[in-house]
């Protein structure tokens, strides 16, 4: 019974340090201070890695490493929309582009240095891997249609999966559930959709040698340029803080 009593408190105070973060947000804005700089600090005051609020189930953290920010810049945007320009907040929610373009010290400070790390390995785990698949499912298709070859969308992304992690899309999303412990269900939901995508990261990284995690993670991240999709909250390349996560040549 104290465990559970104790289980019980710690969700009573880690919801109150979230509603304080809320209260931080609201006060900053109304003080004057910049929505942006006052959301940042609010994600850094923020302790929940889950929640589920007004029907809808919000994950921050995937897999315990990788911070899902504008997940949660999404969820305090809501909860002070009357006081946010639509145009910015937009332009942050949905393209990703801030309106404040800030130093990479900048934004570690305001959100602090552990979600910083988690918010990198989310980029290149998730945002980066994504990329790759698609980068790769590109190629494909341009050495079909030269081919003389359909369109067949299964056909490319098995292919595509199968240069990248050696089998099929279909395969690897079985072994990931059975990883997790996951029902091996006809659909998947959008958090488990970036579980799998993480899992996919780190089984790249097991399954290839370090030229060739460097080369797929170059790929990505021009693809990501190439599509207009590359800008991040923090500019500076962000070699000296991924040694942890890849080899030195993919990200330099």
């Amino acid at each position: 019974m104290r465990s559970i009593d104790n289980r019980e408190l710690n969700n009573q105070l880690t919801a109150a340090g979230d509603a304080a973060a809320i209260k931080h947000l609201e006060q900053a804005i109304a003080s004057g201070q910049h929505w942006y700089l006052a959301l940042l600090e609010a994600i850094g005051r923020w302790e929940t890695v889950a929640e589920t609020d007004h029907g809808r189930t919000y994950s921050y953290l995937i897999d315990g490493e990788a911070f899902d920010w504008l997940l949660l810049a999404e969820r305090l945007c809501r909860a002070v929309a009357s006081s946010l320009p639509d145009d910015e907040k937009t332009a942050l929610l949905f393209h990703g582009e801030p309106p404040l373009n800030l130093p990479a010290e900048k934004f570690k400070e305001l959100i602090g240095r552990a979600k910083y790390h988690q918010y990198l390995n989310y980029f290149y785990g998730i945002t980066v891997e994504e990329a790759l698949t698609w980068a790769v499912q590109e190629e494909v298709r341009k050495e079909r249609w030269a081919s003389g070859y359909c369109k067949e969308p299964d056909i490319i992304i098995n292919e595509a999966y199968r240069r990248i992690y050696g089998t099929t899309k279909a395969v690897l999303l079985r072994r990931f559930r059975r990883d997790k412990a996951y029902p091996q269900l006809k659909s998947i939901n959008l958090t488990e959709l970036k579980e799998f995508t993480y899992w996919l990261f780190k089984y790249r990284l097991k399954q290839c040698d370090k030229a060739r995690v460097a080369s797929d993670t170059k790929k990505a991240l021009n693809w990501l340029k190439s599509h207009g999709l590359s800008r991040q909250p923090d500019k500076p390349a962000f070699k000296p803080e991924l040694s942890h996560v890849l080899p030195s040549e993919a990200v330099g």
